[in-house]
């Protein structure tokens, strides 16, 4: 490409080539209605430029969406086509999955124009089968396909996040410890973060599949319904996950402070029982006017029986009123 700001251009059903279009190719198949594909760099200085050059039909209120630095998912109607604001799961190498990357597009009878600032695997996937041949027949076509792309990127993500919740379940039963708090916050900051972005995208499936769009076939329109199916249950889910996370913690809690409530009830014991000794040795100890016995060659040994007569009497005093 001769300018970097359009990332990948490619005709699309029978006007698809197994190559990208050149600049002047694809503002000429813009001109002729010709139904192509083209994705923009959102960062780059010069895609302004080329929207307000080439989508002159297009409301402003869309090229800007198109470039939105913060946007969330959402479908605006506008004439004969459509805004849509998208994310998928970030795969990225050193990404967190859950800091979801945005894809923006305009979608009408004859163009897709999509714009991206991070770099999204469901468009790459996309984009390797325009280059095979195996592109997108239609406008609907891209839009499922995108769709569906966008929402199996997810599963993996999803599952592993359901197991490490299966996991720290586990754990908790049998070995619980105050390490594996940070690990069940982890997981219900994930699951709120994810499910904050999917939601909306289950709000456009339905906008899609209940639409009127003249690119949009009844065909399409029962996939897209499969697809709204694959993201409600993915709302599902993160709603248990969450849900579950919270069980296991308050479990956690409740553990670590019976735990807590055991160690000291045996300590109370343990001081109740000494409580008694330390008061006739510091009575025995004051030495005010000698200290009692101090003449008797088995006074010690009298005192020491005592002490344990005493501890002997505590302990069947608690177990009687089943202190332990």
């Amino acid at each position: 490409m001769e300018n970097n700001h359009i990332l990948f251009a490619a005709g699309i059903g029978e006007d698809c080539l197994k190559r990208q279009l050149l600049d002047d190719e694809v503002s000429q198949a813009i001109r002729d209605r010709t139904k192509v594909w083209v994705h923009l760099d959102a960062l780059n200085p010069n895609t302004e430029k080329w929207l307000k050059s080439e989508l002159k039909d297009v409301d402003p209120i869309v090229r800007g969406a198109l470039l939105a630095g913060e946007t969330r998912p959402r479908a605006l109607e506008s004439g004969k086509g459509v805004l849509l604001i998208l994310r998928g799961v970030n795969l990225n190498v050193n990404a967190d999955p859950e800091d979801m990357v945005s894809i923006r597009l305009w979608i009408d009878e004859h163009r897709i124009i999509s714009a991206q600032r991070r770099n999204l695997k469901a468009v790459k996937d996309i984009q390797q089968q325009c280059l095979n041949g195996k592109g997108p027949a239609d406008i609907g076509d891209f839009v499922v396909r995108l769709t569906g792309r966008l929402f199996e990127r997810m599963e993996p993500v999803m599952v592993e996040l359901d197991e490490r919740t299966d996991n720290i379940e586990e754990l908790i039963l049998e070995n619980p410890s105050v390490e594996e708090r940070q690990q069940i916050v982890d997981i219900r900051k994930q699951a709120i973060i994810l499910r904050r972005y999917i939601v909306p995208q289950r709000d456009v499936m339905n906008f899609l599949r209940n639409c009127d769009l003249p690119w949009m076939s009844s065909i399409h329109k029962r996939h897209i319904q499969e697809n709204l199916e694959r993201i409600t249950r993915y709302v599902e889910d993160l709603d248990a996950i969450r849900e579950r996370a919270q069980i296991v913690k308050d479990e956690l809690a409740n553990i670590l402070a019976d735990r807590m409530n055991k160690n000291m009830y045996q300590l109370s014991v343990v001081a109740a029982i000494f409580l008694p000794l330390g008061f006739l040795t510091g009575l025995f100890g004051i030495n005010l006017a000698g200290i009692p016995g101090a003449e008797y060659p088995y006074a010690f040994a009298i005192f020491a029986i005592l002490l344990t007569v005493i501890v002997g009497v505590q302990i069947v005093v608690m177990k009687k009123l089943k202190w332990f």
